[in-house]
């Protein structure tokens, strides 16, 4: 039997799976590593600690695998998207990555608004200049630390970092270099004209790559510390997004993805790179090459059902809750819920808006807030797929994954917001399925993603939309919509008074 490996470089930790070629998850190994927070706003690690916890994670993944090392064909990856890497002439790391989550940047990214204009950068990158993209990371290293950026040769993605050490080859891969907003996403190329407005040398932009692409084999001294073999494939993998958008089989036109974690996500699989969605979602290239994908996301989904929990319910279960909110008709009884708890970012990317109950009565017990966050989450997913309809993005089928795949309430009222099939996988593994996934098509295994999707994915159950209470949602939705726009302005003469 063969094997690959799928490595999901997290933000709190780093995921492996051994994977054998019926898509079986033979084997599966977590490590941790810390995040360093030393300002309000900063976000940072430090690089070598991924590739310490990636080398121990495979060391195990091989301690306890029984078979012959040569078994195991290839690995491939997923990362955590936008983090800088900096590396000099010795493609030495010269200060700890900054991360994805890092918001240090909102005076750069109004500078590659105003310099390169909204028009042209929508045209050239699909997405706005938001502070967790890499390139307004890089504007300020060189303005804030120009010691260190006169030293960088090269930047780097957090797991194009953590695959140059397994192979002494430096690249990038494209659904990752989507989110730097140095890349021209529908020529798939770094945008000279970007660089050039923005006073920076393309020559600091490394080699692309596909994510299936093989970049190399296991450095001898690596396969001798982790015992698999030095004829190990690597394959360039892909940004967690995309690859979790592999591993749930969104490889299509139809078919979208929702996420429900901390944040929320709904993912559409897009043909072609000509839609124009004005920068209202994400829009990058898709580790199946030639494709990309939309994204909208809900700042708060999961995290807005955590806070109802530690505020007034901690001493009930998650499944108690929701519980309590399925005795509860739909729509609360008149009880709506934004969960703007965090501000929100799409449709309208805005930091100081905030969460609301509306319609509350003394009738109103918890039960009804349960179920108004829920809707509130899922009408918030719903603006996304509402965008998508309307640019004429067909979305019948929808797969549900995260935490909102975990309790048949949620995935039904999913399928009745909606409005389309939803979806529950027998197995989720998320990016590090996806990532598993390249390695078996760079392998050979499959000649598609789409056929190894066919062979890896099974569908444990299917929610259809009930007529009933998707009319009732359709209502309530409308509603919902009304309550950004009337608390908008609230919310921003509140800001001065929060902590």
């Amino acid at each position: 039997m063969s094997y690959v490996i799928g490595v999901d470089l997290g933000t709190s930790a780093v995921k492996l799976l051994l994977v054998n070629r019926s898509g079986v998850v033979v084997n599966e190994v977590s490590r941790p590593y810390p995040l360093i927070q030393e300002k309000s706003g900063h976000s940072e690690q430090d690089p070598e600690d991924w590739v310490r916890a990636t080398l121990d994670g495979l060391r195990e993944l091989a301690e306890t695998f029984g078979g012959s090392p040569d078994d195991i064909e290839g690995i491939s990856f997923s990362g955590q998207m936008h983090g800088l890497v900096l590396l000099d002439n010795e493609h030495r790391v010269l200060r700890n990555a900054i991360l994805w989550n890092d918001t240090r940047t909102t005076e750069e990214c109004r500078e590659i608004e105003e310099t390169v204009g909204l028009e042209r950068l929508l045209a050239i990158t699909k997405n706005r200049a938001l502070e967790g993209f890499t390139l307004p990371k890089l504007l300020w290293v060189r303005k804030h630390e120009p010691d260190v950026f006169e030293q960088a040769r090269y930047f780097l993605l957090p797991k194009d970092y953590v695959r140059y050490r397994m192979t002494g080859s430096i690249q990038m891969e494209r659904s990752d270099a989507a989110g730097t907003l140095l890349l021209d996403i529908g020529k798939g190329e770094w945008s000279e004209e970007m660089c050039r407005l923005l006073g920076l040398d393309s020559a600091i932009c490394p080699e692309l790559t596909d994510s299936h692409e093989e970049t190399g084999t296991l450095l001898p001294e690596l396969a001798a510390q982790t015992g698999l073999s030095e004829e190990t494939r690597i394959f360039a993998g892909g940004a967690d997004n995309a690859c979790g958008a592999i591993g749930a089989g969104i490889l299509e036109e139809g078919k979208t993805l929702c996420s429900i974690g901390t944040s929320g996500v709904i993912l559409a699989y897009e043909q072609d790179g000509d839609q124009d969605f004005g920068g209202k979602v994400h829009y990058f290239n898709h580790a199946d090459a030639g494709s990309y994908y939309t994204m909208g996301v809900t700042l708060s989904a999961g995290h807005s059902l955590s806070w109802l929990k530690e505020t007034f319910a901690r001493e009930r279960s998650f499944d108690e809750i929701l519980e309590e909110a399925d005795a509860a008709p739909p729509g609360a009884e008149g009880l709506l819920f934004t969960p703007y708890l965090s501000g929100e970012r799409t449709p309208y990317v805005d930091a100081k808006i905030r969460g609301s109950f509306i319609g509350m009565n003394a009738s109103h017990r918890f039960g009804h807030f349960a179920r108004a966050v829920l809707e509130g989450i899922t009408f918030s997913l719903n603006e996304s797929i509402r965008l998508f309809r309307e640019n004429g993005k067909t979305v019948d089928t929808v797969v549900s994954v995260g935490g909102g795949a975990k309790n048949a309430l949620w995935l039904q009222m999913q399928a009745d917001v909606f409005d389309a099939k939803v979806i529950k996988l027998k197995s989720e593994q998320g990016p590090s399925m996806g990532a598993a996934m390249l390695a078996a098509v760079g392998c050979g295994w499959f000649d598609s993603l789409k056929k190894c999707a066919e062979s890896f994915l099974e569908t444990e159950r299917t929610y259809e939309p009930d007529p009933e209470r998707v009319a009732v949602y359709r209502e309530l939705f409308a509603i919902y919509k009304e309550v950004y726009p009337a608390t908008a302005d609230i919310n921003r003469k509140l800001h001065p008074y929060r902590s």
